[in-house]
């Protein structure tokens, strides 16, 4: 069972109050709060998991959320009917970092909060660049090269596009590819793609491509 509730809108991922009193547990928490580390690219670049999500929340004070979905389903316990919610977030900075998750809960608020979590642990970065031999302007509009990312039975295709084009894209791939920074893109979505966690991770595969491309130059 969906719930659609209106228009989602996009609100803080970063509770301040919460990262006052914040106690890091991990040694990379630790040095982050220290300041020791500054930047969650270097983060990234370590290859050491983001085990506190208080370290993007520190790291990226401005970084936003967005609801994908918001479901229920229901099962029988010896008390009666119960209720368990299921929501899938986006969080971005909408400059260079983008990440998905999804929680449960009993309750809408924990279960978009678990959320929110599990898209700050699993948060990646965005190459930005201008790979449309239409273009050419060597300014961070859209993606270097074309990227292709899969999830599940989804898989989305990105193309760098002209400057101007905008981000031509189903509503659930805009509001990821918006919150990810990238302003000019040509998508293409296949499989199964109603399933909006699936097509929502797919687009962050791809994007996180690039990453992995990265990666493998640096080291040979």
């Amino acid at each position: 069972m969906k719930l659609r509730k209106g228009k989602q809108k996009r609100a803080s991922a970063v509770e301040k109050d919460v990262l006052d009193s914040w106690n890091p547990k991990t040694t990379l928490g630790k040095k982050v709060k220290a300041g020791e580390i500054t930047n969650l690219s270097d983060v990234l670049k370590s290859g050491k998991p983001i085990l506190e999500s208080e370290i993007v929340d520190f790291l990226l004070p401005n970084l936003m959320q967005e609801t994908i979905e918001l479901s229920s389903t229901q099962r029988m316990t010896d008390s009666g009917r119960k209720a368990k919610y299921r929501a899938v977030v986006v969080v971005g900075d909408g400059q260079e970092y983008i990440g998905i998750g999804q929680g449960k809960a009993e309750e809408v608020r924990p279960a978009i909060e678990a959320a929110v979590k599990d898209a700050k642990l699993n948060i990646v970065h965005v190459n930005l660049g201008c790979g449309s031999s239409q273009c050419n302007c060597k300014t961070k509009h859209s993606l270097p090269i074309k990227v292709v990312g899969k999830h599940g039975g989804v898989r989305i295709t990105l193309t760098p596009a002209p400057r101007g084009t905008g981000i031509v894209a189903n509503k659930v791939v805009k509001k990821v590819i918006q919150l990810a920074g990238i302003k000019d893109i040509w998508t293409k979505a296949e499989g199964r793609t109603k399933n909006r966690f699936n097509t929502s991770m797919a687009v962050v595969d791809a994007i996180d491509q690039l990453n992995k491309i990265r990666m493998k130059q640096e080291f040979s």
